[in-house]
Order: C-alpha cells, then sequence, then structure tokens
C-alpha cells in the first residue's frame, strides 16, 4: 500500500505585480507531479500549496523561478 502525507507549504511571492501573474505561477506549481492544490493569493503575495512528500519545498520554490518570480518557504 502506497501512502503519501499530504503537506500544506506557504510560500512568501517576490516579484509579481499584476493579477495574470497568479494564474502563471498556479499553472508552473500545478505541472509539478505529487502536487494537489496550488493557490495564489495576490493581495498578500502567499502562495499556498497542498502536496505529497515526494515534492520538496525546493521543488516549489524552483517552480515559482523557472517562471519569473521570487518566493521564500514562509514561516505563518
Amino acid at each position: 500500500m502506497n501512502t503519501t502525507t499530504t503537506t500544506h507549504t506557504t510560500l512568501r511571492a517576490q516579484g509579481f505585480s499584476c493579477p495574470s501573474c497568479v494564474s502563471k505561477i498556479e499553472k508552473a506549481l500545478m505541472r509539478i507531479e505529487g502536487v494537489q492544490k496550488a493557490e495564489v493569493k495576490f493581495a498578500s503575495a502567499r502562495i499556498e500549496v497542498d502536496h505529497d512528500d515526494r515534492v520538496s519545498v525546493q521543488a516549489l520554490v524552483e517552480a515559482v523561478r523557472r517562471v519569473g518570480y521570487e518566493s521564500t518557504p514562509a514561516a505563518f
């Protein structure tokens, strides 16, 4: 039986200034195998991601970077 743990990760985003950035970031994150949900909160510059244990926080940060934005893991 394959059991995976779902983790909720919040990233602080930097560098986006328009709502169209939201869908670009969400699509990039959803392309990662193991990501179940990705939601960008434009007003608070937060990216919330639900993913399984196959996905590292660094992989999420890299996916955001590949589409042109910076992000860092948030403590809250």
